[in-house]
């Protein structure tokens, strides 16, 4: 057995790199009008099309290939998870999509692209200094490619969340145009700003209350205030209990599973000693001094999200200084990203898990101090605190205001924004997006467009899960 961190591939040379940091550099005013220039060759019109080829891949197979490389138990769990709204489809079926889309026209104009972004994938988490910042919150397809197939797929899952919330067509609409909008004008902001100002920008939980009207920022301080009492603590007491006097994560079958054993046969408790040596050699050596300092307790196999379910997932317990110093760790695996086929990408490492931590760190701005990576027994894996105030917006039928889901895909363009500017030339992005709303227009009717694909691809499933064509679990 080979275990490592990461399988490095030529690195980036410091001559080159010195070579390029003396080169001369376009000003803000000329990346501003050669993103322009832009639209000559990609009009801002071209982005409302969307229409299905008679070669386009069946939806169903997609889901099938992504299923032979994870947990044959839990793809049932992932299909029923899958099945109960055209809403959760979109967010498990991020490999439909970028079939879909990638070979619709580009720019060229590349960022560090999220590859699942859709409007769950946001939410509040706690920075370094423990204050809360709004942000993108989920990072196992991040990988460098195009910015439009993030605002494709946000503009899109607005239009679906908001039918799945009982929005009209007026509602979906206003959904799709506000995130694109917000994105467009947030990136003109970024547009001239110095790129330490950038790297340094965030959006805190203040910025976020006064971008609201009073009445979804009641809601948001609601959200805000749960965010803050989800700490280690309280996991301890919803998912850790004593058990022969020793603390022990409370199994939830089949969501949360004890083993004792890996799925390779080797014991639990070996493995872990493993995983935490070579999870810490990816650490910087003031967090292997933290980390080292924790002593593991318990682990568990946890089944998360829709579109990872199947992925192995594991929740590690660890004991600090006493018994009310726990620390939850989350080990996920890395697969390869859905954009991979699509984005010509060349990183210099070869571990997934380290795209994810690099991706994350890139454009997230106050990542986890915990987030790390290592591989073993072939497979990669990224690592992250479990919860550590962090919260979101829920969406349930009935229970959200469209008014304050609008108002909220605002704050979802204006970090996508931020993301892209951290990662991209946001002069370039502000020139070819314009002042206008011809991209908000564009992006809306993509947004209908591949609104019902997705609800033709829901009903597809429906009839592949009545004909036996796949397993769908009664518990998920």
């Amino acid at each position: 057995m080979r275990t490592k961190t990461a399988g490095n591939r030529n690195p980036t040379q410091p001559s080159t790199l010195l070579k390029s940091a003396l080169a001369d550099r376009p000003t803000v005013a000329e990346r501003l009008a050669a993103g322009k220039q832009l639209r000559s060759r990609v009009p801002l019109s071209a982005h409302a099309d969307y229409k299905p080829t008679s070669k386009r891949k069946d939806p169903i197979a997609i889901i099938e290939a992504q299923a032979r490389s994870r947990l044959p138990q839990l793809i049932s769990i992932r299909h029923a998870r899958m099945l109960t709204s055209p809403f959760a489809f979109l967010r498990g079926s991020a490999a439909v999509m970028m079939a879909d889309i990638a070979p619709a026209p580009l720019t060229g104009l590349r960022v560090q692209s999220c590859g699942d972004m859709h409007v769950s994938n946001f939410g509040v988490f706690a920075s370094a200094e423990r204050n809360l910042v709004f942000s993108i919150n989920d990072f196992d397809e991040t990988l460098p490619g195009s910015w439009e197939w993030d605002v494709k797929r946000l503009a899109a899952s607005a239009v679906v969340c908001a039918r799945f919330l009982g929005g009209d067509k007026a509602d979906c609409e206003a959904a799709a145009r506000r995130a694109v909008k917000s994105y467009r004008k947030r990136m003109q902001g970024y547009a001239s700003m110095g790129y330490l100002d950038l790297w340094y920008e965030r959006i805190d939980g203040g910025a976020v209350l006064e971008a609201l009207s009073p009445r979804a920022r009641k809601r948001a301080e609601k959200i805000m205030a749960k965010a803050r009492g989800r700490t280690h603590l309280q996991v301890l007491d919803k998912m850790a209990d004593l058990v022969d006097d020793k603390l022990r994560i409370v199994e939830d079958r089949p969501l949360i599973v004890r083993e004792i054993k890996t799925q390779s046969g080797r014991p639990i408790v070996e493995s872990l000693d493993q995983f935490l040596q070579h999870y810490m050699e990816s650490l910087t050596w003031d967090r292997r001094n933290l980390v080292s300092r924790y002593q593991i307790l318990d682990v568990a196999r946890k089944v998360v999200g829709v579109g990872s379910v199947g992925t192995r997932c594991w929740v590690v317990l660890l004991k600090g200084a006493h018994d009310d110093d726990p620390l939850f760790l989350q080990v996920k695996e890395a697969q390869a990203s859905v954009m991979a086929p699509y984005a010509k990408s060349v990183l210099p490492y070869a571990n997934e898990g380290r795209r994810v931590v690099v991706g994350q760190r890139m454009i997230q701005g106050a990542p986890d101090i915990f987030l790390g990576w290592f591989e073993q027994d072939k497979r990669h894996y990224y690592v992250r605190q479990l919860r550590d105030m962090k919260g979101g917006a829920e969406f349930v039928p009935g229970q959200n205001r469209l008014s304050n889901f609008i108002e909220y895909c605002g704050l979802c363009g204006w970090a996508l924004a931020l993301a892209h500017a951290k990662s991209g030339d946001a002069a370039m992005l502000a020139g070819y997006c314009g002042r206008s709303d011809a991209l908000d227009e564009a992006m809306a009717s993509f947004a209908f467009a591949y609104a019902d694909q997705t609800e033709r691809d829901h009903a597809t499933m429906a009839k592949a899960a009545k004909s036996g064509r796949i397993e769908v679990a009664s518990e998920f």
